[in-house]
């Protein structure tokens, strides 16, 4: 048996660039999502999920400096709500157990 499934609001330049992929692939737009959902469910169900990239800037991968990457890993992690007084932080709790073994 088969489901048909919809995905709606699909921003248009998503829809460009899978309607390329498909092209590339020389599938339907309908082949080549089926060949990505396929290649998705072959991973393991436990496998652990992967964080999303940061967005390269039209750069090739593996070309950003040092600086640049601090900057985007400072700019994404600036949103982190600041600590809330009397609740410990991950990095105490981590001191605080480390501690208690050694002392």
């Amino acid at each position: 048996m088969t489901v048909n499934l919809s995905i709606k609001a699909v921003p248009e330049d998503w829809a460009e660039r899978l309607r390329q992929r498909a092209e590339r692939n020389h599938r339907s737009l309908q082949g080549e999502l089926m060949a990505m959902l396929e290649r998705a469910l072959q991973e393991p169900p436990d496998a652990a999920p992967q964080a999303a990239p940061l967005p390269l800037a039209g750069r090739q991968r593996g070309t950003l400096s040092v600086e640049e990457i601090s900057q985007r890993v400072t700019e994404r992690y600036a949103r982190l709500p600041p600590p809330v007084p009397g609740i410990p932080t991950g990095t105490e709790i981590v001191r605080e157990m480390r501690d208690s073994r050694w002392s």
